[in-house]
């Protein structure tokens, strides 16, 4: 637990979630936390920060100045490993973007590097925060929905156009990005698959690579899932797609519990469904169900309430909300799916880290995208370390 009554955050990348962070902050947002230095490789970025805050271009140099004592992470996808790695290896208090890397082995290399259990280590998946999910992982780690039998999730209301994926030379690519929709907006989601139902078993997925769009990486994906105990699950995801959905069905031996439109609604048996099916002597009934409209209201405190736990927790010790530890498995989840869909096989988990960073590394030789517009990409020394497996 720190003494200190402030913490002095750096933030490294100032693209659209850096300066979205640096002006959250900047507006007294989040208690005790003051932003002392900023860091991107392009120094037109900085030109407007130079008055008011240390700057740098080199985030190494950032990570050993002395004028932080934490960093949040929000450059683009590969830098995540190099710059978080080497903050944790300095002793910084580091708060990540997700995905927290781009592939497992990423991941793990990321995770090795934080030693000391001091320095606090935490992951942006502000979707955490939101009550809606909050209310359905107590109903189901309290047992009363029972054993969960059957999950399916559409959240295709990831919406994008071609303009979005045409704003950055690393959007969209395997070199830049390291995927689509499972890198880009789906590390919410995928964290909070593994987050309220644990990590399935295997893998059957189909990736649709610029269906929508003109991009070399997945903008639609439907994804068959298996569970340890049996339990099924589908996952479906576009950014082609408009108005879109955002259904989370989750059954089990209690019910059904329905989250769409920031409603939860549980159709509850009066009878578990596996001891009405043995028992029952009649051939077409059904247990009597009840209905019920779980209250949780608004959309949470999101990024302002990860950052405000990662400053508590670097202050008072406060438990983490999300522990960068566990975004390994949502990196895992969106890898073994790729993974399924160029193997045109059914992936069984854990996923060999080796295997899936050997087949990112194939996609980006055959890479013949070619962008013209620079916001931020992965240096070279950042894409050989991430490949140094």
């Amino acid at each position: 637990m720190s003494k200190k009554k402030e913490v002095r955050l750096g933030i490294a990348g100032i693209g659209s979630m850096g300066a979205a962070h640096l002006g959250s902050i900047a507006a007294g947002n989040i208690k005790n936390a003051r932003v002392t230095a900023l860091c991107d490789i392009d120094p037109e970025q900085m030109k407007p920060y130079g008055d008011t805050y240390k700057t740098f271009t080199d985030s190494a140099k950032l990570i050993r100045s002395g004028e932080i004592d934490a960093i949040l992470v929000a450059t683009p996808h590969y830098s995540h490993t190099t710059i978080g790695a080497d903050a944790l290896k300095q002793g910084i208090h580091t708060l990540v973007e997700k995905p927290i890397s781009v592939h497992k082995k990423d991941a793990e290399k990321l995770i090795a590097a934080h030693t000391d259990t001091k320095v606090v280590f935490s992951a942006m998946f502000n979707q955490r925060t939101t009550p809606q999910y909050i209310k359905l992982r107590e109903v189901i780690t309290s047992g009363q929905l029972g054993e969960i039998t059957r999950v399916n999730w559409i959240i295709t209301n990831w919406f994008r156009t071609q303009a979005y994926y045409d704003g950055g030379d690393w959007r969209a690519t395997w070199k830049g990005e390291g995927g689509g929709v499972l890198l880009n907006q789906c590390p919410h989601n995928l964290d909070l698959m593994q987050w309220l139902f644990g990590m399935p078993s295997a893998v059957r997925a189909f990736c649709e690579f610029g269906k929508y769009h003109k991009i070399e990486v997945e903008d639609s994906v439907t994804a068959y899932l298996k569970y340890p105990n049996g339990a099924t699950g589908v996952f479906i995801t576009t950014t082609g797609e408009a108005p879109g959905t955002n259904r989370l069905e989750v059954c089990g031996e209690n019910g059904k519990i329905v989250i769409e439109d920031n409603k939860i609604k549980w159709e509850k048996n009066t009878i578990g469904q596996k001891t009405f099916l043995k028992t029952s002597k009649a051939s077409f009934a059904r247990p009597e169900t009840w209905f019920f409209d779980i209250p949780a209201e608004g959309s949470g405190a999101q990024h302002n309430g990860i950052l405000q736990n990662f400053v508590n927790a670097i202050l008072d010790g406060e438990e983490l909300i999300a522990p960068a530890e566990e975004g390994i498995n949502s990196v895992e989840l969106a890898n073994a799916m790729i993974f399924s869909s160029l193997k045109n096989k059914t992936v069984q988990l854990p996923l060999n880290s080796n295997s899936y960073a050997t087949e990112l590394r194939k996609l980006i030789a055959g890479s013949k995208v070619k962008k013209t517009k620079t916001v931020r990409k992965a240096s070279a020394n950042e894409m050989a370390s991430s490949f140094n497996v």
